[in-house]
């Protein structure tokens, strides 16, 4: 089976021509499972009910999200009543939601997990002993891991300490491809960072004149879209669904 996983979808412009290009993409990788990184799917920044729903409809089976998943409170019921929504699984269980999304294909499941990093990031729980948890309690071979970190000593930690025990690491949030794509111990595809889907000539997704001027300045500005021409960062795993194990690992770049 191939699975696609599409890196943080960035603002309204990420989203339309994700929306413009995903079918393709399928079409060409011969796609079974899509899933999509939503959580700055938003205009201005994280997720709300209107670009969650505009992922699903374009084919999305499952989303993802990180550390800006609460940042719309009006998704607060949408977390607790879709499952094919997820956000970090080591947030407190109080918190809205759930982190895993298992996809029923009949006979084939496929779990998809959602952690986040601690490392520059929120303290939440340790995300190394949460996924010890989360695998205890998953019935099928088919484990992929969203890890939406900061650093990449933890990505790669989080890789190698999963070798073997899931069919995939892919690393999220700091919105640039890494070229370290591989599989780890023969069974487990691994990349520190999917990269992004958005304004390609930007920084991260925003304006790259806003960004340098606060750099220079260190004086508060607001984020705006790069209006850049978009483009979208992506892997591909194929893996033999009846063992979890990845056999390959494509990094896709898509422009116009």
């Amino acid at each position: 089976m191939n699975l696609l996983f599409i890196g943080d979808v960035v603002g309204n412009s990420g989203t339309a021509f994700l929306e413009e290009q995903l079918f393709g993409l399928k079409r060409k990788y011969n796609i079974d499972v899509t899933v999509v990184n939503g959580e700055n799917s938003a205009q201005g920044n994280g997720i709300t009910p209107d670009s969650f729903d505009r992922l699903m409809r374009m084919g999305a089976d499952i989303v993802t999200t990180g550390n800006h998943c609460f940042r719309r409170r009006e998704m607060y019921d949408i977390f607790d009543s879709n499952e094919f929504l997820v956000r970090p699984a080591n947030y407190p269980d109080d918190a809205p939601g759930r982190g895993v999304a298992v996809l029923d294909l009949c006979p084939v499941k496929i779990a998809v997990v959602n952690l986040m990093g601690t490392m520059y990031l929120e303290s939440l729980d340790n995300p190394f002993s949460r996924i010890d948890e989360i695998l205890a309690d998953i019935d099928t071979p088919n484990i992929f891991v969203d890890f939406h970190a900061e650093a990449t000593s933890e990505k790669k930690a989080m890789g190698f300490y999963l070798q073997n025990r899931v069919t995939a690491v892919l690393g999220t949030h700091t919105h640039v491809q890494t070229a370290d794509e591989c599989i780890l111990g023969g069974h487990t595809a691994y990349i520190t960072d999917v990269g992004m889907t958005g304004p390609e000539l930007s920084v991260l997704g925003v304006d790259k004149d806003i960004v340098i001027g606060k750099f220079r300045s260190h004086m508060p500005v607001k984020f705006e879209e790069s209006i850049s021409k978009p483009f979208i960062n992506g892997v591909v795993v194929t893996f033999d669904e009846k063992s979890g194990i990845s056999t390959n690992i494509t990094r896709v770049i898509s422009r116009k």
